[in-house]
């Protein structure tokens, strides 16, 4: 589809403070609003956010357009929040962007920044101002929602299906997961290792969210299935035994498993009619020691002691590969129509290793060859080199197809190519 032409009807130029800042006609918010509205979870969602579900699709597209192709740089105009704006003003360290600004205000408000200007920001953190002072690239998000909608959300069409009947895998749990996208990711790592059921303690973006869906790339049925609940007594009702993940040593009596023990009692549980359950904590901070409490033992992951920090999805991840390599059922990559499983070990694909008369016949021709060269010189090293050779290109175990190419390399090496193989008449 070709780009849209944003005509002036769909973007207002407005002063905010002596910046200048395109403005979605019709909305009356800055198209970064915009922008993030219909990022942060659906298009519809966002309109809906926004007070305007009924807001003219082409309108849309034309306004993200605006964003995706920068034309706001045409206008000397952006966005608060936006990362061209602190380019603008020339802010390139943390510490001019809180220079700028009166005070900003951290998490409750127990901790405050000082600076020389005049305005009042918040931040939940510390860590999130660190990562967030410069800006988001809303041209980039405008991208992304340009293609949902025009083509459609990505894989939107693929259902799939659980692994195994309900009950019969492990559920994970997530306490209070804080981005969608990590959500997304550890449904992608469920579905690679047979995990289905999925369920979210008080996640902070709400649920259901799109921005989990595209993050799954096609691991939709477990995005579809997942849960979400107040929280985490309520997460755990129905299970019988549960264990919980954690990087660090806590004083708590109970016991510590690696994974692989871990998942060894859970086939135990599971195969006596119990279900059974993994917890996975914050992506910030894990789990609280109160919230291991819960848990009828500890898995602890074999890492670099120095460096035991693992993302959500890791951790989910190498969870379920210990559960699907005891399953019998995992495959050594993808299985399709057209596609038998691969087992470890050469695979010939088809072909036969030679037998001994056509490997004993290459021999012959390459030592041929080099006798009429000359190569073996001096003679009486002939013995040894032969044998050298022969034992090179035993430990090959070269196949069929193989000896005929080598033995096409020697012919062509000793004669040429083609006619001039054949000697001058």
């Amino acid at each position: 589809m070709a780009h849209a032409t944003t005509s002036a009807r769909d973007i207002e130029i407005a002063d905010d403070a002596g910046m200048r800042v395109p403005m979605a006609a019709g909305l009356g918010v800055p198209v970064a609003r915009l922008v993030h509205a219909c990022h942060e979870k659906t298009i519809a969602t966002g309109l809906e956010a926004l007070g305007a579900s009924d807001f003219d699709r082409g309108a849309l597209d034309r306004i993200l357009t605006y964003c995706a192709e920068l034309s706001c740089e045409g206008d000397a105009a952006t966005c608060p929040g936006c990362k061209r704006r602190t380019e603008a003003q020339g802010i390139a360290s943390l510490d001019e962007f809180i220079a700028r600004h009166r005070e900003i205000v951290v998490g409750e408000g127990g901790v405050r920044l000082l600076g020389q200007g005049t305005e009042t920001a918040r931040t939940p953190s510390l860590a999130v101002l660190e990562k967030t002072w410069s800006g988001e690239n809303y041209w980039f998000w405008a991208r992304r929602v340009l293609r949902k909608l025009r083509h459609g959300i990505r894989r939107a069409h693929i259902a799939g299906e659980a692994a195994a009947p309900s009950g019969e895998t492990p559920s994970v749990i997530l306490v209070e997961p804080q981005l969608a996208d990590n959500i997304g990711m550890v449904a992608r790592a469920m579905a690679n290792f047979g995990l289905d059921d999925l369920r979210l303690v008080a996640p902070r973006d709400g649920w259901p969210n799109e921005k989990a869906r595209i993050a799954a790339s096609g691991a939709n049925y477990v995005i579809d299935d997942a849960a979400a609940y107040p929280s985490l007594a309520a997460s755990l009702g129905d299970l019988t035994y549960v264990v919980a993940t954690t990087a660090r040593q806590r004083p708590l009596r109970k016991p510590v498993l690696t994974p692989e023990e871990a998942i060894a009692a859970m086939r135990e549980r599971i195969a006596r009619g119990e279900r059974c359950g993994i917890l996975f904590g914050r992506e910030r901070n894990g789990l609280e020691s109160s919230e291991l409490a819960n848990a009828d033992a500890l898995v602890m992951i074999p890492v670099n002691s120095r460096f035991a920090s693992l993302n959500l999805a890791q951790a989910v991840l190498l969870l379920g590969y210990a559960w699907m390599r005891e399953s019998g059922r995992a495959t050594l990559g993808r299985v399709t129509t057209y596609e038998k499983p691969v087992a470890s070990g050469l695979n010939l694909v088809g072909d036969q290793p030679a037998d001994k008369t056509e490997l004993l016949g290459f021999f012959d021709h390459l030592e041929s060859e080099l006798d009429r060269l000359g190569f073996f010189i001096p003679a009486e090293k002939r013995p040894s080199t032969v044998q050298n050779l022969r034992t090179m290109f035993t430990r090959m175990v070269p196949t069929r197809k193989e000896v005929r190419t080598l033995r096409g390399i020697v012919a062509t090496l000793a004669r040429g190519k083609g006619a001039g193989r054949k000697p001058p008449t």
